[in-house]
Order: C-alpha cells, then structure tokens, then sequence
C-alpha cells in the first residue's frame, strides 16, 4: 500500500533516502494558475460557468430581473428628462418596477436547485403561484394609487 502525499516537497539528493521530507515555509508564496488572470480573462470565467451550470429556467428569470432594472433606469431618466408632472403615476410606475424585481428575486432563490435544503418544503408550483398572487396585488395597489 503506497503513502498518503501531504502538503510537504519531497526533495532526494544521493545522500538522503527517498522517504525524508523537507517542508516548504510558510513565507513562500504559492503560485497559482489564476493569479495571473486579467479581469476580462475572470469574467469570461464567470459567465461560461454561468452558462454551463445555471437551469434554463433561472436563465429566464435572470434575463426577466434585467429587463425590470433597465425599465426602472428608463423611468427614472425620463423623469427627470421629462419632468413628473403627474407624480403619482412615477411613482406608482417605478414602484411597479421594484416590486416586481423583488418579487422575481424571490421566486428565483426559492426556485433555485442549490436552495433546495433551504426550502424543501415549498414546490417550485407553490413559489410560482406565491409570485402571481403577489405580482397580483402588487399591481392592484399600484394601478388605484395612481388615480
């Protein structure tokens, strides 16, 4: 049966055996594949994991949560391009926009594979028609605060 490896170098020189160790100290950096990375080189690293490894339904809900942020940032332009003269209708537009992104947020950490342990005892159904109902009322309370 051969011996386990550690974490120590082993050197042999002729006049030591094959089985003594000497250790590497602690001051002596380690070098690794990545440290020498751009963060263009990271971040390619990061979507193409992203791609592999994430269900085509958090992809959906991922690109649903973008399209809200970019809708919000046109509101939030165009009021103050535009001016907000009906204020209540800004407000009640832009609220829209970040519940909804909060309420979608919520079903994609319910939804998501790696949160199972967390909330086992909710179906990927239940969350979904949890969001609706909440998306329901969400928009009830802001299509009356406009008037």
């Amino acid at each position: 049966m051969a011996p386990k490896r550690s974490a120590v170098s082993r050197e042999s020189t002729p006049s030591q055996s094959a089985t003594q160790t000497t250790t590497i100290p602690a001051s002596t950096p380690i070098k690794s594949k990545s440290a020498n990375q751009s963060p263009q080189q990271v971040a390619l690293g990061i979507w193409q994991n992203y791609l592999d490894k994430t269900p085509q339904r958090t992809k959906l809900i991922d690109v649903f949560m973008a399209f809200l942020v970019v809708v919000g940032v046109l509101q939030f332009v165009y009021c103050v391009i535009a001016g907000n003269y009906p204020f209540n209708a800004f407000l009640s537009g832009f609220s829209a926009t970040v519940g909804q992104f909060v309420l979608t947020a919520s079903l994609r950490i319910q939804t998501n594979v790696e949160n199972k342990a967390e909330f086992g005892e909710v179906s990927q159904e239940r969350a979904f028609a949890d969001y609706v109902f909440g998306s329901l009322i969400l928009h009830f309370f802001c299509v009356n605060f406009i008037n």
